[in-house]
């Protein structure tokens, strides 16, 4: 109906109202979202645009809530008539879709990553007649700042626990590094690049057996207990934590272990499929060691996943098939019959430095008709970038002992100086200053 034609009862019919288009995060409301949304609402009827988790992913870090809590949140602000996903950071597809009369945006978007995107609504605009109405940016608030405040304040078991499955899920590929201490985990929380645009950084922190063995001074065995550095690193940072089980023990013991786990809000476990005592998975058969038969492997599993009190947690099975020798068809048939085991992920690694064995399972694995996340620990091929694994099929790298092996030449260098002259001036080069340490200290 045209908004000059009269309705049967002879009235003339109302114009609706103009339809304007909000985008939105919406991550951390604030006055200033309150304040775009108010203004908005004069002009029309409110679409917001909810950026979903995988588009926020794409480009800086995943939520810290999920899509359905900040819809929820959302469309219960006044103003607001309708929420729908925006896919992408692109605007075009929605507005192709919804044809809003307006789009409303803050004025930040002129300049930096965000300036390509205005161009492409304007042109996009012009199709229908439709106008970009921008609003003065609101001062003295920055979502930035208050992630970092939340990030001061810590966060919860629930939420730590929750966040692996929802970076699987968000991102083509994610990357974990180890951490042997708290210090060494407020490097992986912190470390932060931006570059084109994207802010890359760490995931998630690993609890690397090996290298919290050595941290300690202990030969790399399994007996060495974990539990204090979990502690460590739980205390000092906020993001998901993976922890190296080993073989994971007797399968009485690792029921046990998993509750433990899951109570502190640990994310996974990984335990690998050899049966002897842990002794260096990348020494291969430097060291004798044996695989456990998949029978006995995969009720290891199923008594882990019935120890599990909530669904978020996971148990990834490192396969170690191609570390010793057995070949691809071996790992590859462990791994179909742990999946229906109940394992939650698959790690694969390789003493290789050929890269092809790894790829090849890989490309292999992604024809499973039921598989789970793949992880990839690349040490012997560090030459391979995460997109080449993302490509091959993988969906997490893990670094697992990088932060321990670049910080121990530093340190023999630095007590090699100090011995050499006697002193400590010349060795004071090499170190960071104090303040550098203590500015990286919560609070």
């Amino acid at each position: 109906m045209q908004p000059d034609q009269k309705r049967d009862n002879g009235t003339m019919a109302e114009e609706p109202m103009p339809l304007v288009y909000l985008g939105m995060c919406a991550d951390l409301i604030h006055h200033g979202h309150i304040n775009v949304i108010k203004e908005a609402s004069k002009r029309g009827e409110v679409m917001i645009g909810l950026v979903t988790d995988k588009a926020v992913a794409s480009y800086k870090r995943l939520p810290a809530l999920t899509f359905e809590q900040r819809k929820n949140i959302v469309e219960n602000i006044k103003g607001v008539k309708i929420v729908v996903p925006q896919e992408t950071l692109d605007y075009v597809p929605n507005l192709k879709k919804y044809k809003p009369r307006y789009v409303v945006h803050g004025d930040d978007w002129r300049t930096g990553v965000q300036k390509q995107v205005r161009e492409r609504v304007i042109e996009t605009l012009k199709e229908w007649g439709g106008e970009l109405v921008e609003l003065p940016y609101t001062e003295g608030i920055s979502s930035t700042k208050l992630h970092e405040h939340l990030k001061d304040i810590g966060t919860t078991p629930e939420v730590r626990l929750k966040r692996l499955r929802r970076l699987l899920d968000a991102k083509t590929i994610v990357r974990f590094l180890e951490a042997h201490n708290g210090l060494s985990a407020l490097i992986v929380e912190n470390m932060h690049l931006r570059e084109n645009g994207q802010a890359r950084e760490f995931d998630g922190i690993l609890v690397s057996s090996f290298t919290d063995s050595t941290a300690k001074g202990k030969s790399y065995t399994e007996p060495v207990a974990r539990l204090d550095t979990v502690h460590h690193i739980i205390e000092a940072t906020t993001k998901p934590i993976i922890v190296e089980c080993d073989t994971g023990g007797v399968p009485e013991h690792f029921f046990f272990l998993v509750k433990n786990l899951e109570r502190l809000g640990i994310s996974a476990a990984i335990i690998e499929d050899r049966s002897s005592i842990k002794n260096g998975s990348l020494l291969g058969k430097e060291i004798a060691s044996e695989q456990e038969s998949i029978k006995n492997f995969c009720e290891k599993i199923s008594m882990g996943k019935k120890a599990q009190v909530t669904e978020d947690f996971m148990i990834i099975v490192k396969v170690e098939s191609l570390t010793l020798n057995a070949g691809i068809e071996d790992a590859l048939i462990r791994t179909n019959a742990y999946i229906r085991a109940g394992a939650d992920g698959i790690m694969i690694q390789s003493q290789e430095n050929n890269t092809a064995e790894v790829v090849e399972f890989c490309k292999r694995y992604s024809s499973f008709e039921s598989k789970v996340p793949l992880l990839v620990s690349p040490a012997p091929f560090s030459g391979l970038t995460e997109s080449d694994f993302s490509q091959a099929g993988a969906n997490a790298v893990v670094y697992a002992n990088h932060l321990l092996r670049g910080a121990y030449p530093a340190m023999v260098k630095v007590a090699e100086t100090i011995l050499r002259y006697g002193r400590a001036q010349e060795a004071d080069r090499l170190c960071a200053p104090l303040k550098d340490i203590t500015t990286v200290m919560p609070g």
